[in-house]
C-alpha cells in the first residue's frame, strides 16, 4: 500500500514546474558558491557620509584587506579604520567600518559596511579598490535585497515594504510601507496558506485512507466550514475600496469644468508654482497636465483638464475627449464653477455639474467636491446666497475659492483631505491593506478556486482539492512560498496513518 499511497499523494499534489518553482520559491544557495557583492548603498553625489556595502564569503577578506588589518572588528560594532588601496597601500579615507557575520545580517551571508566621507573621489577609489579585490564584483540592481529573500531574511510582500518604504513621500505612505515590510501583511498571508494547506492535507487523506478507517469523523465538514471562513476573510480583504493601492501609487484628483472657470489657476495656487498656463483666451489648456502633491500626509496626483464644451476645433476636441476619460479614472472630482456664472439656485447647480461629471447613478461616481471660483469678483452677498442654495439641494461639498487671493484655499483643503482621510483611512489602523495589483489579481484567483471547491466537491472529490491546491499556489505566488512537501507534513501528523 505504501508505494501506491506516496505515488498517489505525489501526484495529486501536483507540484508547480521546476521553472515555475524556482521562480516563487525560497531557494538558499550555498555561500561558498555566490560572488562577493559590492555596491554604494547610499545615495548618490556629494554628502556628509557614504555607505558601501559588501555581502558574501569574501567580505571577511576584503574588510582584512582595506583596513590592513587581520582581526575583524566585533560583530554589529563601529570601528574607526583607516582604509586603503591593497594594490598601492595608499589611504583613500579614515571612516567606520561595522562587520555583520552571517547569518545574522541584511542579506543572511557575510556582510561588511564602509562609512567613508561622501565625496565622489573617495567613493569612487574604494569602489575601484573593492573592484580589484579577487571574487568579488559590481552588484545588480536589487541584488542584496533578492539575497536576503532567496537566504529567507525577507517575504516577497516584505520586500515589496522596503522598495515602497525607500520611495515613501508623505507621511501616510510611509507608515503603510513600514507596517508592511515589517512583515504584517506577509503574516496575514502566510496564515490563509497554512489554513488552505491544513484543508487540502485533509482532502487529500481522506481521498486516499478513508477506506481504511484511519481517519476522524467529519474531516470533510471541517475543510468545509474552513474554507468559508476563509472566504470571507479574503472577500473582506478584498473590499477595501483600493485605499492601500491609493496610498501606495497616490490619489488621482481631476480638476474639470467649463472653459475659463479658473482650473489651470487652481492647480498653480494648488502646486504653488506656474505648472499649467493661465489664459484668459478659452480653450488654452489642451491636453491633461499633472502634478504630484502632499496633501495633509496623503500622496495626491493633480490633473488639470481641457475646458469641457463643444468645439469645432479637432485639437481642442481631442482635449476635451482626454479630459472626459479622465474623469471616468478619477478618485475624487474638482469641479470648478465660475462663480459669477452661476444662479443662485440648487437646479442651476445640479445642471452645471451634469455637464462635468461622467453620466451614470451618483453612487457609481466618483466623490465630487464643487469649487466656485472667482470669489473675489462677486457682489457683496451674493457669496452667502450661493452657499446657501447649495446646502438646500443635493449637492457636493462646497467651497468658495478665489485664485486669484487665495480666498478660500484652506476651506478647500481641508475638504479635500476630509475625503482624502475616508478614502484612504490610518494605515496603521485595523487590518493591513492589499497595496499591490498583483495581490489583488492573485487574491481574486484564490477566492475563485474556493468557489469552485464548494461546485466540484459532491461531484468529484479529487477536482475539488485541485481547486484548494491552486487557490494555495495564488497565495504562495504573493508570499513567494510554494511547498508540495507542507501538505505531506500536515497528513502524516494528523492522521495515524501508517500503523
Amino acid at each position: 500500500m505504501w508505494p501506491g499511497t506516496w505515488r498517489k499523494l505525489l501526484a495529486a499534489l501536483n507540484p508547480v514546474s521546476g521553472a515555475a518553482l524556482r521562480a516563487v520559491k525560497r531557494l538558499p544557495c550555498p555561500a561558498g558558491k555566490r560572488d562577493t557583492i559590492f555596491a554604494l548603498s547610499s545615495g548618490h553625489g556629494k554628502c556628509g557620509v557614504a555607505v558601501i556595502r559588501t555581502s558574501g564569503p569574501a567580505s571577511g577578506a576584503a574588510l582584512r584587506s582595506l583596513t590592513g588589518q587581520q582581526e575583524l572588528p566585533r560583530p554589529r560594532a563601529v570601528a574607526l579604520r583607516r582604509i586603503h588601496d591593497p594594490s598601492s597601500a595608499e589611504t583613500l579615507d579614515r571612516g567606520l567600518v561595522i562587520w555583520f557575520p552571517g547569518p545574522h545580517s541584511f542579506t543572511g551571508e557575510d556582510c561588511s559596511e564602509l562609512h567613508v566621507h561622501g565625496g565622489p573621489a573617495v567613493v569612487g577609489g574604494v569602489l575601484q579598490a573593492l573592484g580589484r579585490l579577487p571574487g568579488l564584483r559590481p552588484a545588480d540592481p536589487g541584488e542584496f535585497t533578492k539575497r536576503a529573500f532567496q537566504n529567507g531574511k525577507l517575504g516577497l510582500t516584505e520586500v515589496e515594504g522596503l522598495g515602497d518604504l525607500i520611495h515613501a513621500e508623505t507621511e501616510a505612505q510611509r507608515r503603510q510601507a513600514l507596517r508592511q515590510m515589517e512583515g504584517e501583511l506577509g503574516q496575514l498571508y502566510q496564515r490563509w496558506s497554512e489554513k488552505l494547506t491544513k484543508a487540502l492535507a485533509h482532502v487529500e487523506a481522506f481521498i486516499d485512507f478513508s477506506e481504511d478507517d484511519n481517519l476522524e469523523e467529519g474531516v470533510l465538514a471541517q475543510v468545509d466550514a474552513a474554507v468559508r471562513v476563509l472566504e470571507e476573510e479574503v472577500s473582506g480583504h478584498l473590499q477595501d475600496g483600493r485605499r492601500g493601492e491609493r496610498l501606495r501609487g497616490g490619489v488621482h484628483v481631476v480638476i474639470a469644468g467649463p472653459t475659463n472657470a479658473g482650473k489651470s489657476s487652481l492647480l498653480n495656487l494648488l502646486c504653488q508654482r506656474p505648472a499649467a498656463i493661465v489664459s484668459p483666451i478659452a480653450g488654452t489648456t489642451r491636453d491633461v497636465v499633472e502634478s504630484a502633491l502632499n496633501i495633509g500626509g496623503y500622496p495626491v496626483v493633480l490633473s488639470d483638464t481641457a475646458g469641457l464644451r463643444e468645439t469645432q476645433d479637432i485639437v481642442e476636441r481631442e482635449g476635451v475627449s482626454r479630459a472626459r476619460e479622465r474623469l471616468q479614472r478619477a478618485d475624487v472630482v474638482l469641479a470648478v464653477l465660475a462663480a459669477v456664472d452661476v444662479d443662485p439656485e440648487p437646479r442651476c447647480f445640479a445642471d452645471a455639474l451634469r455637464a462635468v461629471l461622467p453620466p451614470g447613478p451618483p453612487a457609481q461616481r466618483a466623490p465630487c467636491i464643487l469649487v466656485l471660483n472667482k470669489a473675489d469678483l462677486l457682489e457683496e452677498g451674493r457669496g452667502g446666497a450661493l452657499l446657501g442654495a447649495c446646502g438646500e439641494g443635493a449637492l457636493p461639498p462646497t467651497c468658495l475659492l478665489s485664485c486669484k487671493t487665495g480666498e478660500g484655499v484652506d476651506s478647500l483643503l481641508s475638504l479635500l483631505g476630509t475625503q482624502l482621510e475616508q478614502m484612504c483611512g490610518d494605515p496603521l489602523a485595523g487590518s493591513p491593506s492589499l497595496t499591490q495589483a498583483r495581490h489583488r489579481l492573485h487574491l481574486t484567483s484564490c477566492l475563485g478556486s474556493l468557489g469552485r471547491y464548494h461546485g466540484y466537491k459532491s461531484l468529484d472529490l479529487v477536482l475539488a482539492a485541485e481547486e484548494l491546491r491552486l487557490a494555495r499556489r495564488h497565495l504562495g505566488k504573493i508570499t513567494g512560498r510554494v511547498s508540495a512537501e507542507e501538505i505531506l507534513d500536515i497528513v502524516f501528523r494528523d492522521f495515524c496513518v501508517g500503523k
